[in-house]
């Protein structure tokens, strides 16, 4: 039974709270580096992109619809996916542009 209250009682010196600390702006770090900085990257690119859009290229929207750009404005874009088929979409709504 003596070796189970030497075993509830703290033993050594207390932490200080610089060592506390340590282990937490480690993980921060590490969120800001693996989270954090490519998902600023990606939406970055991501609006590069949508600045470069032209009449004429053809492009994907998020929901996998495919189709040539036939007008831009600021906010809307339209989108010839057939003959006499135009469909207009929020320029937010391109994925990507499709390589020919």
């Amino acid at each position: 039974m003596s070796w189970l209250l030497m075993m509830s009682q703290p033993q050594g010196a207390e932490q200080s709270p610089f060592a506390m600390v340590v282990p937490i702006a480690l993980i921060i770090v590490v969120f800001y580096f693996f989270l954090i900085r490519p998902q600023q990257r990606r939406v970055k690119d991501h609006r590069t992109m949508l600045d470069a859009l032209k009449a004429g290229d053809s492009v994907v929207t998020i929901g996998g619809l495919r189709g040539r750009v036939a007008a831009i404005d600021d906010d809307k874009i339209v989108l010839r996916v057939a003959d006499n088929v135009k469909l207009t979409f929020n320029r937010n709504a391109v994925a990507g542009i499709l390589q020919e």
